[in-house]
């Protein structure tokens, strides 16, 4: 029984980077091969150094060169190396060749797996430093079919050999959660980061499937990387799947909603609508090269205390039903969702938002963090080609609209007011419907989970449809309990 000393505390023990392959190495059903493009051969070194890798190592290699890459693994229609289709490309042609070479009845209780990465690591003048995709396709069953992970990673230390032994301890900690953490997703992720600093590199995007994953929701994987602090900002599209940011933004026109979207009402869809229609109407932004993101904020998704992962999938089933983009991110102010936009596009950028926000925009409280205070936030939010879409307030009471011309900001900030609205970078939505600006989120949702009745003709006819249909903000426990309070 081991030692213990009055006054020591409890503590997790994670093991060390040589522990792990040295699991993984001892363990003699597990086999397969390592692919590395772009940054050394980091992974598997780790393997070799941690002694009993001829139980484990099949074959190693890196095709640096891109004719021979091209030549084993096909060209890419983009002509480009580092990216997901290559991964995938990698993945299944080491997996097949294993599959071919080692015969399964000399060996039937082999696990084989196949871990890649293509990766570009700093450039010599060290102004892009950057990224790369890692994955591993893998049994933990002799013969069932292979389960997969895959993620996008961005280095963030500004030297190659710091990046090249991250991303080996980044590998190693890869593999040994495929295989020793698949039954726990949520602590998988976390434990990528063992022995490494998040300040090192961000992990942007993931996705897992494969039999051993069949009931991980990816947009629940993505929430994580956000609230764990891996990065700040995920993105996934219509049909749920998580999508690397970059893909969806490089090079785009980009318009964007920020909204609490619990549930989607007619006033969110109008604001979407007419803003869409005046940005489209922008001189240098056509359709095609257009991208509307529907974006929750982290603080959000908190306003209630601790994050309700179900609310987050409600949210979420709605917003892509209706065929949206959507971000979840942890800014909570709208000139950090500008600056993360511009790592990826510097064409035009829309931000539509409500009287409300707009007040709070101009709130010097929101920006004394800064050394430059709120002049700092704004020369980070309106330096670029940026232009607020302004949807007017209706007072409950009086039933006065506020737009641009009358919203009322602080004394101290209404030259700058001013400034930003002569200069044409705030403009009224003027074709909104005004029928429905007495409808808001946080009512149609107490009818709801109160079990009132009304709250239909507030909601996009699909909206509402969606929520009966697949329970959604526990719409058929209120009903029920509002019928059993009745009675």
């Amino acid at each position: 029984m081991p030692i213990t000393i009055m006054g020591d505390k409890e503590f997790e023990n994670v093991p060390s980077i040589n522990s792990k392959a040295l699991r993984i190495n001892l363990n003699e059903n597990i086999y397969g091969t390592f692919s590395e493009i772009g940054a050394g051969q980091e992974t598997v070194r780790n393997f070799f150094r941690a002694g009993g890798a001829s139980g484990t190592i099949a074959k190693a290699m890196s095709a640096y060169d891109k004719d021979f890459s091209d030549a084993i693994y096909g060209v890419e229609n983009d002509r480009r190396y580092v990216t997901e289709a290559r991964l995938k490309k990698m993945l299944a042609h080491e997996t097949g060749l294993i599959e071919e070479r080692i015969s399964r009845e000399k060996h039937p209780n082999k696990l084989f797996f196949t871990y890649a990465n293509t990766v570009a690591t700093i450039d010599f003048a060290k102004k892009y430093k950057g990224h790369g995709w890692v994955g591993i396709r893998y049994q933990v069953e002799p013969g069932e079919d292979y389960n997969e992970i895959l993620l996008h990673i961005r280095f963030h230390e500004n030297d190659a050999r710091h990046q090249q032994n991250t991303l080996g301890i980044l590998g190693v900690n890869l593999i040994y959660g495929a295989y020793y953490k698949y039954d726990n997703p949520k602590k998988l992720l976390r434990y990528l980061y063992d022995h490494i600093d998040k300040d090192q590199i961000e992990i942007d995007t993931i996705n897992f499937s494969g039999p051993r994953f069949e009931n991980v929701d990816n947009r629940l994987m993505s929430l994580q990387l956000v609230k764990n602090g891996m990065t700040e900002a995920v993105m996934f599209g219509p049909d749920g799947n998580n999508v690397l940011p970059a893909k969806i933004l490089y090079k785009k026109n980009i318009l964007a909603l920020r909204g609490s979207f619990r549930p989607v009402t007619k006033v969110n869809m109008d604001m979407y609508e007419r803003s869409k229609e005046m940005f489209l109407n922008e001189s240098k932004v056509s359709e095609e090269n257009t991208e509307i993101i529907f974006e929750i904020t982290l603080s959000n998704l908190r306003a209630e205390g601790e994050i309700d992962e179900r609310d987050f999938m409600d949210r979420a089933e709605l917003l892509c039903s209706l065929g949206q983009t959507v971000m979840i991110s942890n800014f909570q102010e709208y000139f950090k969702v500008v600056e993360y936009f511009s790592r990826y596009s510097k064409q035009r950028m829309g931000l539509t938002m409500g009287v409300n926000n707009l007040v709070d925009v101009f709130d010097e409280k929101y920006y004394r963090h800064l050394s430059g205070g709120i002049l700092e936030a704004f020369g980070k939010l309106f330096f670029k080609d940026l232009k607020v879409y302004l949807y007017p307030l209706k007072d409950p009471e009086t039933g006065e609209i506020t737009t641009s011309d009358s919203v009322k900001v602080h004394p101290r900030m209404k030259e700058l007011y001013k400034f930003f609205k002569y200069n044409g970078r705030v403009e009224d939505i003027k074709n909104y419907n005004p029928e429905i600006l007495d409808i808001y989120s946080r009512e149609v949702l107490k009818m709801i989970s109160e079990g009132e009745e009304g709250w239909e003709e507030m909601l996009p006819e699909k909206t509402t449809a969606m929520i009966k249909e697949k329970n959604l903000f526990h719409y058929k426990e209120n009903k029920a309990k509002a019928k059993t309070e009745e009675v």
